[in-house]
């Protein structure tokens, strides 16, 4: 496992971001092509899909709203059925900390060493459009 930590300005407030990312009208604007099946509840299950009805599925741990989100990655999903992983320490936590011009938006993942290269490529262009979204 590697510990990864991304991190950008947005000018917008924490409920603005929050918003951007997780509402259902929103969450496909930043990750093109892709939805998801839930609630965000504590300890509710999290399903995402691509366009193929193939994705990954999580535990919501910490839901705060506004402030922080952690899930626990639980296996993949493949022609939209549940493929349980043994991904024990694999987790993502994103943080919405307020700032002077907005919010701070920090993500950490403890990522499977697999995922580390997909990790760098994919996660600036996620908060590149986060950004844009939530500041428009």
């Amino acid at each position: 496992m590697k510990q990864l930590e991304f991190e950008t300005e947005i000018n917008a407030a924490p409920e603005k971001v929050w918003e951007t990312m997780w509402s259902a009208e929103n969450y496909g604007k930043w990750t093109p092509g892709h939805r998801y099946e839930g609630n965000w509840e504590t300890a509710s299950e999290m399903r995402f899909f691509d366009k193929d009805n193939n994705g990954m599925y999580n535990r919501v741990e910490t839901h705060i709203p506004n402030r922080e989100l952690k899930m626990k990655h639980l296996g993949w999903i493949m022609a939209g059925e549940l493929d349980p992983q043994n991904w024990t320490d694999s987790e993502v936590t994103y943080f919405f900390e307020p700032t002077n011009s907005g919010t701070l938006l920090k993500i950490e993942i403890n990522a499977l060493d697999e995922f580390v290269d997909f990790y760098h490529g994919y996660i600036p262009k996620i908060l590149a459009n986060i950004k844009e979204l939530a500041e428009n």
